[in-house]
């Protein structure tokens, strides 16, 4: 009997085959998201030195947030989440093949790239939304924070230590081979979020609520948001910490190139041992959240980000300046795996794909201003950014104690325990 009931609490403790599924389509979006992210600013370079014009592909990653985010959130809450999302994909894949032509034709040029991050963007509102939305229908409620670690561990560890060192290698071969690989990154998960189950396609409602399948809009979720005090004022802090962070890291791959003197074949292996940190937040993530709750670990996660950009802006050299990069990008993954189960947990189902879109144009909107504000004073220094990030990231977590602590409690955001 004991064995038994132990076997039976072994299973019931596995995240599912459900959430393989969707697990191996966020790694093979990530393999292609990180390809060509490295890729498009490297060829970049290939046609200006300027930090502002660099920081404008950062900056453009997160325009369609602004301009697409809350409408990505009805589609998520509307249609079938496994088809958008497998749509979201194929498109990415044919501006991958596009661009790769431009480049084999000589034909490329900044205009073009900054187009295509635009539509890689647009596809990535879709996609991580939807993929945000689904997580909660293939895992039980109490293994959120785990699963998110999950999601959000595999997305490093492709992100950072294949597909970036693997775009500098490919890149160093041609500017179209990393474009390729991108594309073709694209193509799986648009079968793999097809064998989803259909609990996954939309969010539960009550029998009557389906039957009447009321419009999907953004006003009752705006004023879901507007009402919900906690949630406000979380926006508020995300907005101002995020902002800091994206400012932070507008002329990143020229402050490894040029204020490091690193060759441009190497940036990869560089941005995979800062992915080490980041590596190891997703890891120890959950982990933190079951011992201190939610609110403490995400207070020290914003103390630590502080410190490791402070580390970056006075990094003597190259190893310091990874290791300090490493630590900051540890401290956002360790902040990233709460505060996406505390979503998923404080807001309703039906309204979730809405309320998360409305999340991200607001704080995500304002990231393409703060990266080319970044990129402007990266021309006076590449290193100074980072230093009035970390007071910025500083002086906002002092002021916001308590709504991290107590108000993360108060709202019933705690995490549960398993």
């Amino acid at each position: 009997m004991t064995g038994a009931g132990t076997r039976r609490g072994a299973r019931s403790d596995r995240l599912g085959g459900d959430f393989g599924r969707l697990w191996t389509a966020a790694a093979s979006s990530n393999l292609a998201d990180g390809l060509v992210r490295t890729a498009i600013p490297l060829a970049a370079t290939t046609l200006t030195d300027d930090p502002l014009v660099i920081s404008l592909f950062a900056a453009a990653a997160f325009v369609p947030w602004l301009l697409f985010g809350m409408f990505a959130g009805i589609l998520v809450d509307r249609f079938d989440r496994r088809m958008l999302m497998a749509a979201a994909d194929a498109v990415r894949a044919v501006v991958g093949a596009g661009l790769a032509l431009l480049a084999v034709s000589g034909s490329l040029d900044i205009t073009a790239l900054l187009v295509g991050t635009l539509l890689f963007g647009a596809g990535e509102t879709v996609f991580d939304n939807a993929t945000n939305a689904v997580v909660p229908s293939v895992v039980e409620r109490r293994h959120l924070d785990r699963a998110n670690g999950r999601i959000q561990l595999v997305q490093i560890a492709v992100d950072w230590f294949v597909a970036t060192p693997l775009a500098g290698v490919l890149f160093a071969l041609a500017v179209a081979v990393p474009l390729v690989a991108g594309g073709v990154g694209y193509l799986a998960p648009v079968f793999l979020v097809l064998l989803l189950p259909r609990r996954a396609a939309r969010a539960a409602r009550e029998p009557d609520a389906a039957a009447a399948r009321p419009r999907v809009g953004g006003g009752e979720a705006l004023r879901y948001l507007w009402t919900h005090r906690y949630l406000r004022a979380m926006v508020v802090f995300t907005s101002i910490v995020g902002s800091a962070l994206s400012f932070a890291q507008a002329a990143t791959i020229l402050y490894f190139l040029d204020a490091q003197r690193v060759p441009p074949a190497a940036v990869g292996f560089i941005t995979a041992g800062i992915g080490v940190g980041a590596l190891l937040g997703s890891l120890v993530s959950p982990r933190l959240v079951a011992r201190f709750g939610r609110g403490p670990v995400m207070v020290a996660a914003n103390l630590v980000c502080a410190t490791g950009m402070a580390a970056t802006w006075l990094a003597p050299e190259v190893f310091s300046a990874v290791a300090s990069y490493a630590l900051f990008a540890f401290a956002v993954a360790v902040w990233n795996v709460p505060w996406g189960a505390l979503r998923q947990q404080v807001v309703p189902a039906a309204l979730f794909g809405r309320v998360l879109g409305i999340i991200r144009t607001v704080t995500w909107g304002l990231f393409p201003v703060a990266t080319v504000i970044g990129g402007w004073v990266a021309r006076i220094d590449l290193r100074l950014p980072f230093g009035i990030a970390a007071a910025v990231v500083l002086v906002a977590t002092l002021a916001c104690l308590r709504l991290l602590v107590r108000g993360t409690r108060e709202a019933g955001a705690e995490a549960v325990a398993a």
